[in-house]
């Protein structure tokens, strides 16, 4: 079998010839202590008495200077990715300032701020005794002062890569921000931290300018080996060949190992290199199967049927309801970019649906605390929680993309938010099993998340939800980034075991299927604002919002109700048969399945008829959807049999006429 070369682009010569230049440039010093090196006398250099002392000061002063650089470093880069305040570009840029500083000016800094007529000098050898200069502590804080830059850079690189929705849900599963931070955060940016801890300590071990400056000259005391390799080149510049030849071996070997990740990654999703299971939950039911319990009301309110209880005890075949009663309505007033009212009884699942930027997810944010945009005055139960933080409101949040920690197996994901609230580990452990193996993925509860498939990562981040024993659950797209089929599937597992949950659950979703087939309630939002309240029932015969019937799979055109019909709002007008009174605002639903397409204008009773140009084909199960553009009037979409396009010819930028019958149009007062 013959092998495709792939030519190499070669680099034009202007750039490429300084570009060698430069590396010659930056391999020459390099080149020079190792041709000049004794490699003979090397062992004799460095096993002198003032070079072994003089290694043991770098290296006690360099790992102080490293605990030091973790111990205010880390906090300051949370601060910086985290954070926003004023003066934050001022304090980047002290943090920044030693990098770009001359070291012996920064010596003299900490001179004239740490020394014995500095600014604080005086008052920490008076109070505390602690004299600086000239003493090893002092060597540390120079080390310290031009090394810890290098860590709040790579790990505040780290933290800006990090998504907060992982420490998000953490916090909704009860878990508190110092708690969040050591056990989400820092796992997380493992390679940043430890990344910037090298090149810390690296940098603080080959320091010169500002230790000598700040902390002087002293055998034993301040003489760190970069300052024995100055002292050696005036008396034998063998051995401060052999010494520099050391650190340059520490330097690189640092470098190497880092393998260039300056700035760090969190941790991400990779394949694991083990098998996935194949998905093994029953076939979902069709979707006109899915029950729509419950009431519901155009002002925001209405009521369900109150369903079984929750999680059931360690080693049940199904966990039990928690011990503090186990259900839960809702009352929420939303105020800020979100304005409206939600009541709901126990048992209530309410689809929240809605075009881009209707405030979906700002709603679900405000119910969990974490938004400046919308405020919300929560009541779970008998319990106002509008005043307490995220990881006390005992509402569970589950993002589109499930946020599972990925160093953590599905059990410990799962356990965490009982971990959170004090419950012992082996307890923890055994509820989360239980509910694992409730929604059918206990087999995998060893598996890291990146060993999971799509839908079996959905399920143990719902189950990781429902273990932490929430009174509100929210869920963003829970589905959104699934294949159809394991969409079905994990929407089959939603439907059968939110069914045994005593509060309440919001779904936003874009998936008319998922709103008619999990929701009892669907609340349409437009604007921040409560378009619609009811049961999908009478969403689906009569929404009130364009996008919701598109969403629908219907044909929705506003516009103003005339003496026999509507002007439509984009141009047109529209014959029905039950006017409105003139002058209502309307809106016109046509089911494409009532929309007619011929080749030639049709004759006969239809009192709407335009002629139009074919847009767009698609297949939708067993028929194909045909939109077709007009001038006369909005896009209208039509549905027939491949048969039927057959026979007209149906293809795209084909000249058509479409036509609807006045009975076949439903008006909706806006």
């Amino acid at each position: 079998m013959s092998r495709v070369r792939t030519r190499r682009a070669r680099p034009p010569v202007a750039l490429a010839l300084p570009a060698l230049l430069a590396v010659a440039f930056l391999l020459m010093p390099l080149a020079g202590i190792l041709t000049r090196t004794r490699w003979s006398e090397i062992g004799t250099h460095l096993t002198s008495p003032g070079v072994v002392e003089a290694l043991k000061l770098s290296l006690l002063v360099s790992l102080w200077a490293l605990g030091l650089s973790l111990l205010l470093g880390v906090p300051l880069a949370w601060l910086l990715a985290r954070v926003e305040f004023r003066g934050k570009a001022l304090v980047r840029s002290l943090v920044l300032l030693p990098m770009v500083l001359p070291p012996t000016v920064g010596g003299v800094a900490l001179l004239l701020g740490f020394g014995r007529r500095g600014l604080l000098g005086p008052w920490l050898e008076g109070t505390f005794g602690i004299t600086l200069p000239f003493h090893t502590s002092g060597a540390v804080v120079a080390a310290t002062f031009v090394a810890m830059p290098f860590l709040v850079i790579s790990l505040e690189g780290a933290l800006g890569g990090l998504k907060p929705s992982y420490e998000e849900t953490a916090a909704s599963l009860g878990s508190s921000p110092l708690r969040v931070f050591f056990t989400v955060t820092l796992p997380m940016v493992a390679p940043g931290l430890i990344a910037g801890a090298a090149l810390t300590w690296a940098r603080a071990l080959g320091e010169f300018g500002a230790t000598i400056t700040f902390a002087g000259n002293l055998p034993g005391t301040t003489q760190t080996l970069p300052l024995q390799v100055y002292l050696l080149l005036q008396d034998s510049p063998e051995a401060a060949t052999s010494v520099s030849l050391l650190l340059l071996a520490i330097a690189m070997a640092v470098l190497i190992a880092l393998r260039g990740r300056w700035t760090g990654t969190p941790v991400a999703r990779k394949d694991g290199g083990a098998a996935v299971v194949a998905e093994d939950l029953p076939a979902p039911d069709p979707m006109g199967t899915a029950g729509t319990a419950g009431t519901g009301t155009g002002t925001g309110t209405g009521t369900a049927t109150v369903r079984a209880s929750g999680p059931a005890a360690p080693g049940s075949t199904a966990p039990a309801a928690p011990a503090d009663g186990g259900h839960w309505p809702l009352h929420a007033t939303v105020s800020g970019f979100n304005e409206l009212t939600l009541d709901a009884e126990p048992g209530t699942t309410i689809a929240v649906v809605g075009e881009n930027g209707a405030g979906k997810t700002t709603l679900l944010r405000a119910l969990l605390g974490l938004t400046p945009r919308a405020h919300a005055e929560l009541r779970l139960g008998d319990a106002d929680v509008t005043a307490l933080p995220p990881h006390k409101r005992q509402v569970a949040w589950v993002p589109q993309d499930g946020a599972l920690f990925p160093h953590l197996s599905a059990l410990a994901n799962t356990s965490y938010g009982l971990r959170a609230r004090r419950v012992p580990r082996a307890a923890a452990r055994a509820e989360a099993q239980a509910w694992l193996d409730r929604l059918g993925v206990g087999h995998l509860a060893h598996r890291k998340p990146a060993q999971l498939s799509g839908g079996q990562a959905q399920r143990v981040a719902l189950a990781r939800a429902l273990a932490a024993r929430p009174r509100l659950l929210l869920l963003d797209e829970p589905l959104a980034a699934l294949d159809q089929t394991t969409r079905a599937r994990v929407r089959h597992t939603l439907r059968t075991h939110l069914a045994g949950f005593g509060g309440v659950c919001l779904i936003v979703t874009h998936d008319p299927v998922e709103a008619v087939s999990l929701a009892d309630r669907v609340l349409v939002l437009a604007d921040g604002r409560t378009l619609q309240d009811a049961p999908p029932s009478e969403v689906a015969r009569h929404p009130r919002s364009p996008w919701v019937a598109r969403m629908l799979g219907r044909n929705a055109w506003p516009g103003t109700a005339s003496a026999d019909g509507l002007e439509l709002a984009g141009g047109g007008r529209l014959v029905v048969a039950e006017a409105l009174p003139e002058g209502e605002r309307a809106l016109a639903i046509i089911a494409p399945e009532a929309v007619s397409v011929h080749r030639d204008r049709p004759g006969g009773s239809p009192r709407n008829v335009w002629p139009g140009t074919v847009r767009e084909i698609t297949s939708v199960g067993s028929r194909l959807r045909v939109l077709v553009g007009s001038a006369a009037a909005p896009d209208l979409v039509a549905e027939i049999t491949p048969e039927a396009a057959a026979e007209l010819g149906i293809v795209d930028g084909a000249a058509v006429w479409t036509s609807v019958k006045a009975t076949e149009v439903t008006l909706v007062r806006l």
